[in-house]
């Protein structure tokens, strides 16, 4: 009974340091163990070090089509780090921004997807804060949308991410962005100079929707009319946007209203 056990016990070591040579020959190669599929051998090596990424943007009006990019970014990674674009370097490459540099990092910090922030950010990726984000920041992979990104001598800001391999895209957002935002106050401005007995009721139900009337009706200047937003409330992104998670049994439920319109750093507050 003896002899059996002490057979068995090392056979059993034997096996065992077979697969442990196993396991360490091809972790060397990066590939998974043999009966061990790709995906679940990528998400054990990610619990040993978490995937990185990083995203940037002026996040000038902030919206939902920038906190839908940056939902979208987190979910190709395990942690976000976010470069807010200083101030000097938007008024160089798009002109000057609405809101303040420091208005735009308690935005920011503010959305739940964001793990990170670093302020005064360049506008376009050059080699050496590139370099920085990945010997610095541990950056694993920089991230943007799938919109043209051009600096003011017609080259891609992405452009050395890209040749690096390093780089990842996301879909923008469609029917959103701070400039039809802006549109549409100077819209909402002229339309009421123009006839001061417009109803209030009816402008705001249009500017609700992204656009003026005069426009849906096929006038003149769909350039500087704004886009209609698809970006619809349905169930399945409601999910995407919630933390799945419901209040505890003590928990304290507070309930707050607002307009929320133009949301600003106040409304964070």
């Amino acid at each position: 009974m003896n002899k059996i056990s002490s057979t068995s016990l090392i056979g059993g070591a034997v096996v065992v340091a077979m697969a442990v040579g196993l396991y360490l020959g091809v972790a060397k190669r990066g590939l998974p163990p043999e009966g061990l599929g790709m995906g679940l051998w990528r998400k054990i090596k990610r619990k040993k070090k978490p995937l990185r990424v990083y995203m940037d943007g002026c996040f000038d009006m902030m919206h939902y089509g920038h906190c839908n990019a940056l939902r979208q970014a987190r979910a190709v990674g395990d942690q976000l780090v976010v470069g807010v674009v200083s101030d000097a370097e938007i008024i160089a490459n798009k002109g000057p921004p609405v809101t303040p540099m420091h208005e735009r990092m308690i935005m920011v910090k503010a959305v739940k997807w964001v793990d990170e922030v670093i302020s005064d950010a360049p506008y376009a990726i050059t080699e050496d804060f590139m370099k920085k984000l990945f010997d610095e920041y541990k950056m694993d992979y920089i991230i943007h949308g799938d919109d043209p990104c051009v600096l003011p001598d017609g080259t891609d800001a992405y452009a050395v991410a890209k040749k690096a391999g390093r780089f990842k895209q996301i879909k923008r957002t469609e029917g959103i962005s701070s400039t039809d935002i802006v549109g549409r106050m100077l819209l909402c401005v002229r339309e009421r100079s123009v006839s001061d007995s417009h109803n209030h009721s009816s402008l705001q139900r249009q500017f609700s929707h992204g656009h003026s009337q005069k426009f849906e009706d096929g006038g003149s200047g769909s350039r500087s009319g704004t886009r209609v937003s698809h970006f619809l409330p349905t169930s399945r992104r409601i999910v995407q946007f919630s933390n799945r998670k419901g209040p505890g049994p003590n928990a304290h439920i507070v309930y707050i209203d607002g307009a929320f319109d133009l949301f600003h750093a106040g409304h964070v507050e």
